[in-house]
């Protein structure tokens, strides 16, 4: 078994926890490399399993940095929630036994793949070979593409679209397009349903929207995905992941599809859906009710 390490030593306790995991780490399998530093071209990785130590944010950069590469990612939590990183570091040296024993599952989650293509430029949003061409930039994301209206956040127009329908005119703060592994990050928090990580689909949510009808909608992992930037801001900007980002200026076309490649995660069996969204978002908490005594108590 071979295993590759990505470190997020910004974080002090990560660092640490490294120093002290690395020894039983290589008398358990071999360790072909060591990133501390985000530097490393994990597309000529070989190996067969990431063992990533930070957060969701750092297991995200890694997810698209490996570019379609089909290792499985093994997310040891040193952040604030870990949807994505669901592994503590007190049970990571016993769960890491029982991946290497064949006990643990992986599963695919759904990444996309976002393009943008210049104002004036002439494709088909449907033609992928045209939009490789032509884009100017282009990157994946395991959570979701995001437009911000930015500084000096004045409402921004969009159009949006999805498989070439009649797109919808738009004013807002921006758009979150999102996976299912998304759903529970900035989709959520703007509103949006939290979809179940074994579903085929993307949800398409406005931020602040200027309408009191405009919903979140759903769509088909199938689906293309298209936003015009119809009027923006100096400041308005395309985030994948809240990483790779592009400032968008009036005319460029966001097109967003599913990636064709998948992401590769170790599920942590402790760490179940509903479990999580109760543990870590509070979901479906009980409300609390005066007990008549000056104090709240739970029911």
């Amino acid at each position: 078994m071979r295993a590759f390490i990505i470190a997020n030593t910004a974080k002090p306790i990560v660092e640490a926890a490294l120093q002290k995991w690395l020894p039983a780490i290589k008398s358990r399998c071999e360790v072909v490399g060591v990133e501390i530093d985000g530097l490393y071209d994990l597309t000529k990785v070989e190996a067969d399993i990431m063992l990533v130590f930070g957060g969701d944010g750092t297991l995200l950069s890694a997810a698209r940095r490996m570019a379609g590469k089909a290792i499985p990612m093994m997310g040891v939590n040193f952040g604030r929630l870990g949807f994505l990183a669901s592994f503590q570091p007190e049970e990571f040296l016993e769960k890491f036994d029982q991946f290497l024993q064949g006990k643990l599952r992986s599963t695919s989650r759904m990444m996309l793949e976002t393009s943008v293509v210049p104002a004036g430029r002439d494709c088909s949003p449907l033609d992928r070979p045209a939009v490789i061409a032509r884009r100017y930039f282009a990157a994946t994301a395991l959570n979701d593409a995001v437009i911000t209206a930015g500084p000096p956040f004045h409402m921004i127009e969009l159009q949006i679209s999805a498989d070439v329908e009649t797109a919808i005119r738009y004013f807002g703060d921006g758009a979150i397009v999102s996976t299912p592994s998304g759903s529970t990050a900035y989709n959520v928090s703007a509103g949006g349903p939290i979809i179940n990580p074994d579903v085929e689909a993307m949800c398409i949510t406005p931020i602040c929207p200027h309408s009191l009808s405009f919903r979140p909608v759903v769509v088909s992992s199938n689906s293309t995905v298209l936003i015009v930037a119809t009027k923006v801001n100096e400041g308005t900007t395309l985030f994948c992941d809240g990483q790779a980002s592009t400032k968008l200026v009036a005319g460029d076309r966001i097109i967003i599809t599913r990636s064709p490649n998948d992401a590769i995660l170790v599920e942590n069996p402790q760490a179940r859906e509903w479990r999580s969204l109760a543990e870590k978002l509070h979901w479906a908490i009980s409300p609390k009710y005066n007990s008549g005594d000056g104090s709240a108590k739970p029911l």
